[in-house]
């Protein structure tokens, strides 16, 4: 049994003392300093001393405190003056007991005492105001180290973090421990799915944390967005003209289709100036084109349009997408790359997602929803698998039906026991989309001799390919 002493006066110290005579805590026993008329009940006094004392009595208080050992002594006081000379008789009688002292007076206390902890109303007050505040993170600061690492964050309508499976999320320094929906407490597993008004209790590094909380909070926009807001054409002297030609007419289509972009082009070591002239066509308040004549430092140049103009997405041919070094920084920007195909842009119908890692699939999913519907096709979810076992996609098809309603957007699931290489050959007028993993990062045109499913598919120039970035 741990025995607390309580000296107490005023509003907060009733609401204080109220509250500790309901606690369900039994293990302590408090000794409390308050006017009869607001202690509580005698039904509720069976762990509860009162004491009638002047605790700005040096002698009546020592009194107190010399016939038994307190482990903590809580000041809560509305007169600054008596809170005062309390805490100092306290302090002589035990120099080194925890001593809890209520700050109400909105006053900067000079107290130097060791083991005492000063609580300020007027800032807990301010800090509770402050989490009421939209988009404001709430953070348990009285639990563990009370720095961030323990955050409750509201999942919006549009996150990209509503309808997936926790198991599909990576996980680096995080953990979801509870999830709070319609007033009743989830322990989720890698199987539950987060759903939009969910509040998500979260633990981990507090400036890990933050970034999530900004994550989820990020609502899924028109394609690009969340990447970014612009599209960035890259061409370069080894491309025909023809072809370069034909790619700029569909950048500025795409742009187009995505209301409210701009389109950047980057020329490098473009030395045709009938070319050149045929390109500044193009150019308009929606289109901008810059050229590079050093390619050594086409990668700065890149940085610098990328900071100056929010580039969202990246449109490349196959062949400079494998060009030395450009897969590898096309990687660590982060961004959607479009991957020009023999098909072009404005011939496609259909939209295909083919089914292969979880985590991956439904980590991209609100951008194919957005880019699908942006460009008027339909979108097709293809389970091919050569075996037959269709089991291990069930969550992620489950993940695409929802956001199916949520998005009032039809698509059309395929389950066949095929080859997935020979079966895409097959389709026509298509876009395929695909995650920009480290798998892809790491494949070279001799790689293609790997079983891995994304080291077949880049081989296909047939079909234009939308290549976006997922949690690795």
């Amino acid at each position: 049994m741990k025995n607390v002493l309580i000296l107490a006066t005023g509003d907060i110290a009733k609401e204080f003392v109220h509250r500790v005579s309901s606690s369900r805590i039994k293990d302590n026993h408090y000794y409390i300093s308050f006017s009869t008329e607001h202690m509580p009940t005698k039904r509720c006094l069976a762990h509860i001393n009162c004491l009638d004392i002047d605790p700005t009595s040096y002698m009546r208080l020592k009194g107190v405190m010399s016939d038994r050992e307190f482990r903590v002594v809580f000041i809560v006081m509305d007169d600054k003056m008596e809170a005062s000379y309390t805490l100092q008789n306290v302090r002589i009688i035990n120099p080194d007991i925890l001593v809890i002292f209520v700050n109400s007076w909105n006053d900067e206390l000079n107290l130097d005492y060791k083991n005492l902890t000063i609580i300020d109303s007027n800032e807990i007050l301010a800090s509770n105001l402050y989490e009421k505040l939209p988009n404001v993170p709430l953070i348990a600061t009285n639990i563990g180290l009370g720095r961030g690492e323990i955050m409750e964050i509201l999942v919006p309508v549009g996150s990209s973090f509503a309808f997936r499976h926790i198991g599909s999320i990576a996980h680096r320094k995080w953990r979801v421990v509870a999830i709070y929906r319609d007033e009743k407490q989830i322990l989720p597993n890698s199987t539950t799915m987060i759903l939009p008004n969910d509040r998500l209790i979260v633990m981990g590094n507090s400036i890990v944390l933050e970034s999530l909380y900004n994550k989820i909070n990020r609502r899924q926009g028109i394609f690009p967005e969340p990447f970014g807001r612009n599209l960035y054409l890259i061409l370069d002297n080894d491309s025909k003209k023809e072809d370069i030609l034909l790619q700029m007419n569909e950048a500025v289509f795409l742009s187009n289709q995505l209301s409210q972009t701009k389109l950047y082009v980057r020329l490098i070591d473009i030395s045709d100036f009938d070319l050149i002239k045929e390109l500044r066509i193009f150019e308009n308040e929606h289109v901008s084109l810059s050229l590079s004549y050093r390619d050594k430092e086409v990668f700065h140049d890149i940085d610098y349009d990328i900071s100056q103009f929010d580039i969202g997405l990246f449109l490349v041919d196959n062949r400079l997408f494998f060009k030395k070094n450009y897969k590898k920084y096309l990687y660590e920007l982060t961004r959607p790359i479009y991957i020009f195909g023999d098909t072009s842009l404005y011939n496609i119908r259909d939209s295909l997602v083919l089914l292969d890692n979880r985590l991956e699939m439904e980590a991209l999913s609100s951008s194919v929803f957005d880019f699908s519907e942006a460009l008027g096709v339909s979108l097709s979810l293809c389970d091919y698998n050569p075996e037959g076992d269709f089991e291990d996609n069930r969550n992620v098809i489950e993940h695409y039906e929802s956001l199916s309603r949520l998005y009032n957007f039809r698509i059309t699931i395929e389950q066949k026991r095929v080859n997935p290489i020979r079966e895409l050959l097959k389709h026509e007028k298509i876009l395929h989309i695909a995650p920009f993993s480290k798998k892809i990062r790491d494949t070279s045109l001799v790689g293609f001799l790997s079983m891995e499913l994304s080291h077949y598919f880049l081989s296909i120039k047939k079909h234009p390919q939308l290549l976006i970035p997922v949690d690795n």
